[in-house]
């Protein structure tokens, strides 16, 4: 089995999107992995009631988890997730912050953060977030024109 630097330092170098894919799936089969029972149970609670659209359900479970196992990136980053579906962005750039915190390359959470900062007209720093992401996989299908595409505007008069 790859270990998560083994797997990132692959992915830098992916050029094909099955390439790509085929080494997020390695990097999130670790992700994750909680090392215990109960943590186990919170994370499939949550990510079953955040597939059926529970997100309160969801962002419980997740809290749990985090309760029990505040080092664990991939509870922070699912209550992320579950508050960005829910609408309420800042607690999921909260999250995020903390989730990248414990993994700086954490690419869910800096795709999410970027998404999440472009909503709230953070255009730079949406920028920030995909360029940190670019570091750790340049070749990311579509990053690229999103790159282009913020660095537009950015240089667009009146922003």
């Amino acid at each position: 089995m790859s270990t998560l630097d083994d797997l990132f330092a692959r992915l830098r170098e992916a050029s094909t999107p099955t390439e790509i894919e085929a080494l997020q799936d390695g990097i999130w089969q670790i992700w994750l992995m909680t090392g215990h029972p109960l943590l186990d149970k919170y994370l499939e609670s949550g990510m079953r009631a955040m597939a059926a659209g529970d997100y309160t359900l969801a962002i419980r479970e997740f809290s749990f988890l985090i309760d029990a196992s505040p080092d664990y990136a991939e509870g922070w980053n699912k209550r992320a997730t579950a508050h960005y579906l829910r609408g309420e962005y800042r607690a999921s750039l909260d999250d995020a912050r903390q989730t990248l915190r414990l993994e700086p390359r954490h690419f869910g959470a800096l795709s999410g953060r970027a998404t999440m900062l472009l909503h709230l007209g953070d255009v730079a720093g949406s920028l920030r977030a995909l360029q940190r992401l670019e570091h750790l996989c340049p070749n990311w299908p579509g990053l690229q024109t999103r790159l282009r595409d913020l660095r537009d505007q950015l240089d667009e008069p009146g922003l």
